[in-house]
């Protein structure tokens, strides 16, 4: 898939993690019910490559499902076996290469400038600017963008309803969302609650300038 067109196009990565795979399933699907487009499961949650093999033939080939906490080239083979269509890492860890070789663009996570230059070097499809709240929000990525004003950048990280507005403002190409979204619901808390929270982010995303 080409990540970074669909990372333009939807604006949008919804970030599951949670204790209860069943529960992670039916956050997934309800999230794909609700128009978000782009849903990464963490690997941090529990039975996690199970959940993205049932959400993958849930779902049919043409919803995108990627893999989150992609750390090392197992954790890639692994997602890759599961049918992830996408790799998201934390930093520039032994899965980002992996993840390439397999075939899956890869998000791959950043802080610094000098891990925007060698992530670019690796030629990921975008950069995860993580975690972007602890770190200055809006305002540093202003600041990145300096020196780096044609970089695919997506904030990551404490990312809500304000936060997500100011980044996508300040030239995100796309923002990712996880407990400010998922709420409790992967770990069984109300899906409808996070039907609602899934509208209000599409409108957030809906709303901001083309980048």
């Amino acid at each position: 898939m080409d990540l970074k067109a669909a990372l333009a196009t939807h604006r949008l990565v919804a970030i599951v993690r949670g204790d209860d795979a069943d529960a992670a399933l039916r956050t997934v699907l309800a999230l794909a019910e609700e128009g978000i487009e782009l849903i990464e499961v963490s690997l941090s949650g529990k039975d996690t490559l199970s959940v993205i093999e049932r959400a993958r033939h849930a779902l049919g080939r043409d919803h995108p499902l990627g893999a989150g906490t992609v750390l090392t080239a197992e954790d890639a083979r692994a997602a890759h076996r599961a049918g992830a269509d996408f790799a998201v890492t934390p930093g520039l860890g032994d899965g980002v290469v992996t993840a390439q070789e397999l075939g899956l663009p890869v998000l791959a996570g950043v802080l610094t400038p000098t891990e925007v230059v060698a992530a670019r070097a690796l030629g990921v499809a975008a950069l995860k600017v993580f975690p972007i709240s602890h770190f200055g929000g809006a305002a540093y990525l202003k600041a990145l963008r300096g020196p780096f004003p044609d970089a695919a950048f997506v904030p990551v990280g404490g990312v809500d309803e304000a936060v997500a507005r100011a980044c996508l403002a300040a030239g995100a190409l796309a923002v990712g969302i996880g407990s400010p979204l998922i709420g409790d619901a992967a770990d069984g808390g109300s899906i409808g609650e996070l039907r609602e929270r899934a509208r209000l982010f599409r409108t957030v995303v809906a709303e901001a300038a083309t980048p």
